[in-house]
């Protein structure tokens, strides 16, 4: 079992990730056309890294709420 601690560390580094993730795709989309074929391969971390995230805040908040 995962606790609260572990947690917040493990979404403080997801945080992160899907901060630079965002910026990644911020920055293709500036320079579209080029690379647009990177497109759906950035926006695919994007998707998975922010839905991690998520998944991460609701155990947190699930193990809270039992406390």
């Amino acid at each position: 079992m995962v606790d609260v601690d572990t947690l917040k560390a493990e979404v403080k580094k997801l945080s992160a990730k899907a901060m630079q993730a965002k910026m990644d795709l911020h920055d293709l989309s500036e320079d579209l056309p080029v690379g647009v074929e990177k497109v759906p391969v950035v926006a695919q971390r994007v998707v998975e890294t922010y839905a991690a995230l998520a998944e991460a805040r609701a155990a947190i908040k699930a193990l809270e709420e039992k406390a």
